[in-house]
């Protein structure tokens, strides 16, 4: 069986942006005019394909990225090569989640994406999530495109939210559009490259009509084009010089330069129009294909290898051995679990078996299916470049790398994020409490940045998450999903605990118990854990991840070396249970400097007990803090209540950082901790006649002041 489309017309690509910015009307307008669907669902009606949660349509809001596979033939050919097949691409479309809770979905998108459209609200401009969308984006290097949406709205402004690109985003961006008419009068689009104007007519804007440039704009559209112009040919010399000898580049190439300066991220070029009024969608399918790149326009994929460590490349080809990365699980009441993954090389069928370099585990790959949101179809082959969802597959988790058993690889790994509030959680009845457990674990499963810890103290179930709607959906998935009552309590703030200095301790654990004893003796020196510098290979000796080091520096054997994983493992245990007030601890620095063992007695939970008690006693000589989230803040408000929310905001610790204008609103820039912040919004709206609007998301941790530490001590006792 061979693929229906070769790997240049494939396109790996992302709808991104803030809540409420159109990604999702903006999607559904994709299906439509692509022929995947024959009736456009709205959000307001919660009508929508991507949005199929029952949580999703109530709150109008997407939790869960959804994966969409569609195809599009560019507008600007001629009626008859839009019927044929080669000139046909395949459009794998990933529709994400806007609010801060839930952006986790973000980032693993990101990670196995080609290339993301980056919606922006044309009356707000670059919003919060916005900013840490587009960070994301930065770390995997994502070639993007951007669509200034809602052009129809009052108060929208293309030049406003151009200029908040161009100021909060990247100097990079530039203009391939101008809209014909702001607000209610906003009538269709100038293209810029081109120098033609459109409009869009007939059912749902389907049929697109070049009309004159209007005569207010030609100035305007004249002096653009010449920037836009200068600006590709800026990324190829010999178009510079043809353009400095005044010669007139073709469209064609100009086309190519500026695609080769996208995927570069050298250029982010910026559309606009508005997805509700069904004006200017197409012309962003149209840019998907001309500039977002294909699985063969991006670097080979690279791993390690299992067995020796060394690093290794997959090119995008069905010739290489297969390699994909399962980025996401799902729970689908009809088929079971779904694990979403996107196939780098290779090629893998149904009902073959699936290599899992991540477990050393072999499954039986039974069925493949292509999504669209909730529906699914079944496929018997996926190609390299393609992302699909493998059926019923048991042991597969987030981030697992599938391969050819013969040529084993592991991809890297999908960072989350860490929770910053928890709740207790407790079952109604007996019957509850025995679906409760696996219940949990599904969702934890499905959701990395949720988490389930017990409460050693008093034996109670502790959920972590991002935010407190991201705690609220998954309760209420628990009941609906799973049959579970729960009782939950408040939301309490996720606290941890670092060190801020250095210490050393040293612990010998003996136990003789008239047979074979007990015996390890381990010294250890703690220091708050430095960034790693980059480019710089870690040393064999070097175990590290986000929040913790552990560096062997024992010389000739004093300790057998079967024996120091259980020194990290029990300096990791006692990391769990903080010394302040209990807190997780993170962000520390453990080597092993000296220690002793005994032929006879010495064991692995004798080395493990003496790290711990030499990580206790170490820690707390070496400043030991308590770490707060800190939230970044952004209040939308009238002028007149400017002094009384700025003043709110400090009496809850926060520092403003700035103000803003924006239509008619003034824009208050803090950062909060989010122990202050609890019913804010509801404080908010009391204070500004229901006015106000607030944007919370997690920014980062802070050392807590001695007399907010002094009161969560207290609490905790």
């Amino acid at each position: 069986m061979n693929r229906d489309y070769p790997l240049e017309r494939v396109r790996n690509f992302g709808i991104i942006a803030h809540i409420d910015a159109g990604k999702t009307t903006t999607s559904e307008r994709i299906l439509f005019y692509t022929g995947s669907q024959h009736k456009v669902g709205e959000v307001h009606e919660g009508e929508t394909t991507t949005d199929w949660m029952e949580q999703e349509r109530e709150r109008g809001i997407t939790i869960t990225a959804a994966a969409i596979t569609c195809f599009w033939c560019p507008t600007y050919l001629s009626q008859e090569e839009r019927t044929k097949l080669e000139n046909k691409c395949r459009f794998n479309v990933i529709d994400t989640p806007g609010h801060i809770d839930f952006t986790v979905e973000v980032i693993r998108s990101m990670r196995v994406l080609d290339g993301a459209v980056i919606v922006f609200d044309g009356v707000a401009g670059v919003e919060p999530q916005s900013e840490t969308n587009w960070r994301y984006a930065e770390d995997e290097k994502v070639p993007r495109l951007c669509f200034i949406n809602k052009l129809d709205r009052t108060g929208a402004n293309f030049e406003r939210s151009y200029q908040s690109i161009l100021d909060r985003l990247t100097k990079k961006a530039i203009r391939m559009q101008i809209p014909i008419g702001e607000e209610d009068q906003h009538e269709g689009v100038v293209d810029l490259l081109t120098m033609k104007a459109f409009k869009f007519e007939g059912q749902l804007g389907s049929n697109i009509v070049e009309v004159p440039i209007p005569e207010n704009l030609k100035a305007d559209a004249e002096k653009y084009h010449a920037e836009l112009i200068e600006r590709i040919v800026e990324n190829d010399e010999t178009a510079m010089n043809k353009y400095l000898g005044g010669e007139e580049i073709p469209v064609a190439e100009l086309k190519k330069i500026l695609r080769k300066a996208v995927i570069a991220n050298q250029v982010f070029p910026v559309f606009t129009g508005s997805a509700l009024k069904n004006k200017g969608i197409q012309l962003i399918l149209d840019a998907v294909v001309d500039y977002l790149p294909s699985p063969l326009d991006i670097p080979p994929v690279k791993g390690t290898d299992p067995e020796t460590g060394e690093e290794i490349e997959r090119k995008a080809s069905d010739e290489e051995p297969f390699a994909a990365l399962a980025f996401k699980l799902q729970t689908d009441p009809f088929v079971g679990q779904l694990t979403f993954f996107r196939v780098y090389s290779g090629t893998i069928e149904a009902g073959s078996y699936i290599y899992n370099a991540s477990t050393g585990e072999k499954e039986r790959l039974g069925r493949i299916v292509r999504l669209q949101a909730d529906k699914r179809e079944e496929v018997k082959k996926v190609f390299a470049g393609e992302i699909a969802a493998a059926v019923g597959l048991k042991s597969a988790k987030t981030s697992h790398t599938f391969c050819d058993e013969n040529h084993p690889i592991i991809l890297e790994s999908i960072k989350s994020p860490e929770p910053v509030i928890s709740l207790r959680i407790e079952p109604k009845t007996k019957a509850d409490q025995e679906k409760m457990g696996m219940a949990l674990h599904r969702l934890a499963d499905e959701d990395s940045t949720f988490r389930i810890t017990s409460d050693q103290e008093t034996g109670e179930t502790v959920i972590s998450g991002m935010g407190e709607l991201h705690l609220e959906v998954l309760v209420d998935r628990l009941k609906r999903e799973f049959n579970v009552e729960a009782n939950v309590g408040a939301p309490q703030v996720a606290y941890k605990e670092t060190i801020t200095g250095s210490a050393e301790a040293e612990s010998k654990y003996i136990k003789q118990t008239g047979g074979k004893g007990q015996y390890g003796h381990v010294k250890i020196t703690l220091k708050p854990l430095e960034p790693e510098k980059e480019g710089v290979k870690r040393p064999k000796n070097v175990h590290r991840d986000d929040i913790f080091e552990f560096i062997d520096s024992i010389k000739g054997g004093i300790i057998p070396q079967e024996f120091i994983p259980a020194v990290e493992k029990g300096v990791r245990e006692a990391m769990e249970r903080g010394i302040v007030a209990g807190y997780k601890m993170v962000n520390i620095s453990c080597e092993l400097t000296f220690g002793s063992y005994h032929d006879v007695d010495s064991s692995e939970i004798a080395y493990k007990i003496a790290a711990s008690q030499a990580f206790q006693e170490a820690a707390k000589k070496a400043k030991p803090v308590i770490l707060e989230p800190i939230m970044k803040v952004e209040v939308s408000i009238p002028e007149k209540f400017m002094g009384d929310i700025t003043g709110h905001l400090s009496s809850k610790r926060g520092i403003v950082e700035g103000v803003d204008d924006r239509v008619g609103l003034k824009v208050v820039r803090a950062k909060v901790p989010l122990s202050e912040l609890f019913g804010y919004v509801t404080t908010l709206r009391s204070m500004t006649e229901g006015r106000g609007n607030a944007n919370i998301e997690f920014d980062h941790y802070a050392i807590v002041p001695p007399n907010v530490a002094t009161t969560i001590v207290e609490a905790r006792k």
